[in-house]
């Protein structure tokens, strides 16, 4: 009918021509950035993917064992690894996927020397982009009173990094190309 199709009409978006779409950035590039950035530190780096999707926890398990695969080493080593974990969230903790995806490589860095985990997200509606564990954040929440495992179980790894100074604080990037996640293993004195 006339009326159904005037309704239609008014309903119907119409198309805009005078929009423009530049990408200017992509995960790739972050992780590229990552890269040069840990080689002007003195760290022999490599991507090991541009497309991490899984469990945020999942990763960090996975990074710690790139991380303990590669103890035996006498150089520097960066392990960088972009994309976007998930959490499913069961708690009623503070915190994201790449703060849980740090704390989440707490328990098995214990084990490792001179090696860290860290993740940020390139965007973001909190004050932390991310977060930082290396072999003593196990040991400082043990310290605190604080389980790991209980700790990810409320999803609350924002205040157990808080606790152990591994919080990572950006600021807004106006940006968002997805997350990095780096493992660093300290061999030299850089």
């Amino acid at each position: 009918s006339e009326k159904a199709r005037t309704l239609l009409e008014m309903e119907t978006p119409k198309a805009v021509t005078n929009v423009e779409t530049r990408i200017t950035g992509s995960v790739r590039n972050l992780c590229l950035a990552a890269k040069e950035a840990c080689e002007k530190l003195g760290y022999e780096s490599m991507i090991l993917t541009d497309a991490l999707q899984c469990e945020a926890k999942e990763a960090g398990a996975f990074l710690v064992a790139i991380a303990k695969t590669h103890q035996n080493t006498d150089k520097s080593l960066a392990f960088i690894a972009g994309g976007e974990t998930i959490v499913h969230v069961t708690g009623k903790g503070l915190g994201g996927r790449n703060q849980e995806l740090a704390l989440s490589a707490a328990e098995g860095l214990a084990a490792c020397k001179n090696t860290a985990i860290f993740s940020v997200g390139s965007d973001g509606p909190t004050d932390a982009a991310g977060g930082y564990c290396d072999e003593n954040t196990k040991e400082k929440l043990r310290r605190a009173g604080m389980n790991i495992y209980e700790v990810l179980k409320e999803n609350d790894a924002y205040h157990a990094l808080q606790k152990t100074g591994g919080l990572i604080i950006t600021g807004a990037t106006g940006t968002n190309v997805n997350d990095v996640a780096v493992v660093l293993i300290r061999r030299r004195f850089l």
